[in-house]
């Protein structure tokens, strides 16, 4: 995890934070989704014209990760649906990097030393931790569909980072790879929303269109990042570092949404620096 690396997620990680934003603050999920796969599809495209095709064992992990990434957005939209974004958000993205971790392991024999675990344990199961006990501090009950969404989405970005981990260090071309994955993944939602709304979408996408497709840029841009330093870095780190997103997120979603910041989200910041300080310990 050199200095560069750390910075690129890092950015990464706020650009992240901010297209989850930009899509939550469009009520119908799936319009917002639907221009938000536009938009990275439209990138990947012109992406795509300028830069090397993936080499041939790259296609079936691009294949696998793209069908990952619809079933990660499907998940993802329901938990917005169901859930504040301050604590749909956390609990998606503080249970990626676990599972990134034992995943890398035992598929691509990454084992990390005793201080990256122990950071990206303390990470991920301090930010879960304080994201519930977040729910059940507002003094309502918990919604235990919203919460199951956003774990399952967390379960669905950890399959996607290890498939990706694999292919784009097969790919030779780390822009080759992330352009043919907008391309591929970035059809799916906006296909549904044609096949379903027809006659209707394109009036009721007018208005919506620069802030869904500004979070589609983002989020080919943001990834892009990712993919990158996992060209340089081993994944669960990364994945870890990259989740710093949440502060970025809880503070959105205050300052934005609208939404309580209170002592979870406080906790869930401090627990983050920790954890990303013992990930970069070099001994």
């Amino acid at each position: 995890m050199t200095p560069l690396v750390v910075v690129a997620v890092l950015i990464a990680a706020i650009t992240h934070a901010v297209w989850n934003a930009l899509a939550h603050s469009i009520r119908d999920q799936l319009l917002a989704f639907t221009l938000v796969g536009g938009g990275g599809t439209v990138c990947g495209a012109v992406l795509a014209g300028f830069v090397p095709m993936p080499a041939a064992g790259a296609w079936p992990y691009l294949i696998a990760s793209a069908v990952l990434h619809v079933v990660y957005q499907l998940l993802l939209m329901r938990s917005f649906r169901l859930g504040d974004f301050g604590q749909m958000y956390p609990i998606a993205r503080g249970t990626a990097p676990l599972v990134v971790t034992v995943l890398a392991a035992l598929f691509v024999g990454e084992l990390p030393d005793g201080w990256v675990l122990a950071g990206v344990a303390l990470a991920s199961a301090g930010l879960v931790g304080v994201a519930l006990w977040g729910i059940r501090g507002s003094g309502t009950r918990p919604h235990w569909p919203a919460i199951i969404a956003a774990l399952a989405t967390g379960l669905a970005i950890a399959s996607y980072t290890v498939v990706d981990g694999v292919g784009v260090r097969a790919s030779g071309s780390p822009l080759g790879y992330i352009a043919w994955l907008m391309i591929l993944e970035g059809l799916a939602i906006p296909a549904y929303a044609l096949a379903t709304r027809r006659g209707e979408l394109a009036a009721q996408l007018r208005p919506l269109a620069v802030r869904g497709l500004l979070g589609g840029v983002l989020s080919v841009f943001a990834y892009g990042l990712v993919l990158w330093a996992q060209t340089r870095a081993p994944m669960a780190p990364v994945a870890a570092l990259r989740e710093s997103s949440i502060i970025a997120g809880a503070a959105i979603g205050t300052l934005f949404l609208k939404e309580r910041f209170g002592l979870p989200r406080i906790a869930a910041a401090g627990l983050m620096v920790v954890g990303i300080g013992l990930m970069l310990h070099t001994g």
